[in-house]
């Protein structure tokens, strides 16, 4: 793996980089759609690279359910069997410690899961957490940790802490592949001085990457931007830094001013299944019945498949009869829409203009916007 910074803006931690992997190179700030089961649901990836796509995220966790890791390396490993030739970042199934509560029994050495597919248990540690993503073979692995819940308290933060630290470590000893980089993951919750021991310590430990993880799980959306904002500087300059699973335009633009550098979530592929769509106005609910006669598309301007070819109306007449193409079309749309933001980002980056982007979108695009 190699990085480059690129740029920097002026008036706040902004900057663009060039992260060399063994697929490919990426332009940073880069977001990362999620395609946890080796698919980004109901796209190809002639599409995602049509949407501006560079490098995806699958889950570990998941791929080792189904179909198995090992059943994955025999057919190629994970780029071939998904048909992406791009770059791949697995993360480890330290969500699922989170999501998948009710599923998993947290031990010093790792997690029992019980499959919510079939009931059988599995174990994932840290040797076996690296196993698996070596034999997926993605781009970039990342070290399995203890994601806690909001609300939080002090105790049960330190102790996530702890463990993510002992797993980080175990990681790096157990991790086997030269082509693949591996990314720590600092935890804390919401206490700015766990973050900043998180961080320091896990930086000891050295990484090609590290990620600020344990953000977006509950908490309200100042206490998520305060705590990357806090997290962010402490993180080693010269290193690509990731903020896992946090992903609305304005909380992405606010980070990319903290010095983040890749950026993954759900949302634009979840939301547009939905049937709502981004726009730079805010979001748009193409199931609302004031646009079943509107000719205009998606978004003015968009020259993602969805808007150059087809109407408001037309989409949400879709929706309203239940054609599997509406979710498709949205979630074009949406992944292009984000890919336009961050090129948008690298671009005022580059230009010293940054903050004057920051601004617009936080206005225009805000979580609680809805396009009139």
């Amino acid at each position: 793996m190699q990085f480059e910074i690129t740029a920097r803006d002026p008036r706040s931690g902004a900057r663009t980089g060039l992260l060399g992997l063994g697929s490919g190179t990426v332009e940073t700030p880069a977001f990362m759609p999620v395609g946890s089961r080796g698919s980004v649901r109901g796209l190809t990836p002639c599409q995602l690279r049509d949407c501006g796509v560079r490098m995806l995220l699958a889950n570990a966790y998941h791929l080792a359910l189904r179909p198995g890791a090992e059943a994955v390396a025999r057919l190629g490993g994970l780029h071939v069997f998904m048909g992406w030739d791009g770059p791949i970042l697995t993360d480890s199934g330290g969500y699922q410690v989170f999501s998948l509560a009710e599923h998993r029994e947290i031990k010093e050495d790792g997690v029992w899961f019980r499959s919510p597919v079939g009931g059988e248990r599995m174990f994932l540690g840290p040797a076996r957490c690296m196993e698996i993503q070596n034999l997926l073979g993605a781009d970039v692995a990342m070290v399995l940790d203890h994601c806690p819940p909001y609300p939080c308290d002090r105790q049960l933060a330190t102790a996530s802490l702890e463990r993510t630290l002992r797993w980080g470590a175990a990681c790096k000893e157990s991790h086997g592949r030269d082509d693949q980089a591996l990314f720590g993951i600092v935890q804390g919750s919401v206490f700015d001085d766990l973050r900043d021991e998180s961080a320091r310590r896990t930086t000891q430990i050295g990484f090609d990457g590290y990620a600020v993880g344990g953000v977006s799980v509950g908490e309200s959306e100042e206490q998520s931007r305060h705590t990357v904002a806090v997290t962010a500087p402490m993180l080693p300059e010269e290193k690509p830094r990731y903020l896992m699973g946090v992903g609305f335009p304005a909380d992405v633009v606010a980070a990319i001013g903290d010095g983040l550098d890749l950026f993954d979530c759900v949302a634009p592929t979840r939301m547009g299944r939905n049937g709502t769509a981004f726009t730079w106005d805010g979001r748009l609910r193409l199931r609302n019945s004031s646009l079943r006669s509107d000719p205009r598309p998606v978004q003015d301007g968009c020259t993602c498949l969805c808007c150059r070819l087809y109407s408001r109306a037309y989409v949400s007449h879709l929706f309203r009869v239940g054609e599997m193409l509406g979710p498709i079309l949205l979630s074009i749309h949406n992944l292009a829409f984000y890919s336009r933001l961050m090129s948008e980002a690298r671009a005022a980056i580059a230009r010293g203009r940054f903050a004057e982007l920051r601004d617009e979108v936080l206005r225009r695009c805000s979580n609680r916007k809805e396009e009139e």
